[in-house]
């Protein structure tokens, strides 16, 4: 009966010949083959996946529609460390901190306000002046044109010729149309506005919270990290407001000085309008700031724009040699260089906020770094002052005449060079 078993099972584990033997069922227990089931792993590996990228679009769609707040927030963020110097100085000698900040935002806003005023009615003044006087500027380019060329052109023509033109009427058109446009504009940009004061008020009224609360989540190191790093923010980002503001008022004392001279309209208006602008856009900002009072003094005299191109060259001068270096030294003292492409990365992010905050967040990134860059003595190497190191000539010299004088040696055939006998001077020629 045993024999029996052992045949059988023998005949069943036979195969034949050309055949194939049959696989084995995998290893780990799972069954192959057509009717196969997918890992109980690869399920959930897709539903994460797929719960990633939506988390992702999401967070970008979030990102995208939330990209206007956040940049008045940055705004927000820096404003508030500008004025935070005062606001504790002003806490300090017993104000509560809320007071104080309304009343550093109430000298700002007054500023601005006188500022704007200002500005805006050297331009309507400018506006009503040149419409006043156009008629008389048209009979001058008419006169010239009918003298030069010998037409006969009226004034009556011209006029009555833009009247009926289709192009006065589609303009017309448009500029209704594009009026609501502009409302709306307006009316956000006051939005804007409203939204950035009222987070930077908050801000620097509740700025000692807002730290506390943001060192409560960070343990003891990180906590001393975090206030370290603030305190250099607020001392660059105020020190630059007030160096700025400081260099603003010295431009615009002097270029007033130079606009009453001239007997220039409107000197008090076009002084501030020079003093913030080359203050506040770093290295073009003075001569876009000129283009404006040159313009206006080019209509009472031609070579009083002259005379205002000079002063605003030579300022500028003055300025970058004298004045910047004392004042800037304690507050933002980086490279020119570095400031002026600070001011182009930024504004390739951010526009023109970004050309606003972006040389105290290199200024604070700067200090911030410093304090953990370790630092050691320069060596007393000429070359580090801009000094080339002479080599002296009397050695490369010896050097040249040694091979020199070796090479001809190398170069005689065998039997010329003296022996190891002939060294005494003795051998080689024989006895005489």
């Amino acid at each position: 009966m045993a024999s029996t078993d052992e045949t059988g099972q023998a005949a069943r584990h036979t195969v034949p010949a050309g055949s194939t033997p049959p696989t084995g069922p995998p290893a780990d227990g799972t069954a192959a083959g057509p009717g196969a089931r997918m890992p109980r792993w690869l399920p959930r590996a897709m539903v994460l996946a797929l719960a990633l990228i939506a988390a992702f679009q999401l967070g970008s769609w979030a990102f995208h529609q939330l990209t206007g707040l956040l940049i008045n927030v940055l705004i927000a963020f820096f404003l508030a460390l500008a004025i935070e110097p005062a606001v504790s100085w002003m806490a300090g000698r017993g104000l509560r901190r809320g007071f104080a900040t309304f009343l550093v935002f109430l000298a700002v806003l007054i500023a601005a306000a006188g500022f704007v005023t200002l500005l805006g009615s050297m331009l309507a003044g400018q506006i009503v002046k040149m419409v006043e006087d156009f008629p008389d500027y048209l009979d001058s380019v008419i006169n010239w044109v009918n003298g030069h060329f010998h037409t006969e052109l009226r004034r009556v023509d011209i006029q009555e010729g833009l009247l009926r033109s289709d192009w006065l009427r589609n303009y017309v058109q448009n500029s209704a149309t594009g009026v609501l446009d502009v409302s709306a504009q307006v009316l956000g940009g006051l939005f804007q506005l409203l939204t950035i004061l009222l987070f930077s008020f908050y801000f620097a009224a509740d700025g000692p919270r807002l730290r506390r609360g943001l060192c409560s989540v960070l343990p003891p190191a990180r906590q001393a990290e975090v206030l370290r790093a603030w305190e250099i923010a607020v001392d660059k980002t105020g020190g630059y407001l007030y160096s700025r503001g400081l260099m603003a008022l010295i431009s615009g004392i002097a270029h007033y000085i130079l606009l009453e001279i001239l007997e220039v309209p409107y000197a008090p208006a076009l002084a501030v309008w020079v003093g913030l602008v080359s203050q506040f856009i770093p290295t073009i900002g003075t001569y876009l700031a000129g283009a404006l009072p040159m313009l206006i003094a080019f209509t009472v005299n031609p070579w009083y724009a002259l005379w205002v191109l000079i002063f605003v060259v030579v300022y500028q001068q003055f300025e970058n040699y004298m004045l910047q270096p004392k004042l800037t030294a304690k507050t933002v003292d980086i490279h020119p260089a570095v400031a002026f492409g600070s001011v182009i990365a930024g504004t390739a992010l951010l526009g023109a906020v970004g050309a606003l905050i972006a040389i105290p967040a290199v200024a604070t990134l700067q200090a911030f770094l410093g304090a953990y860059v370790k630092r050691y003595d320069v060596t007393d190497d000429p070359r580090v002052h801009g000094r080339r190191v002479r080599r002296t000539v009397s050695g490369s010299s010896t050097r040249l005449r040694k091979l020199w004088v070796r090479r001809p040696e190398q170069e005689r055939p065998e039997q010329e060079r003296p022996g190891p006998e002939d060294t005494d001077g003795t051998g080689g020629g024989g006895s005489s």
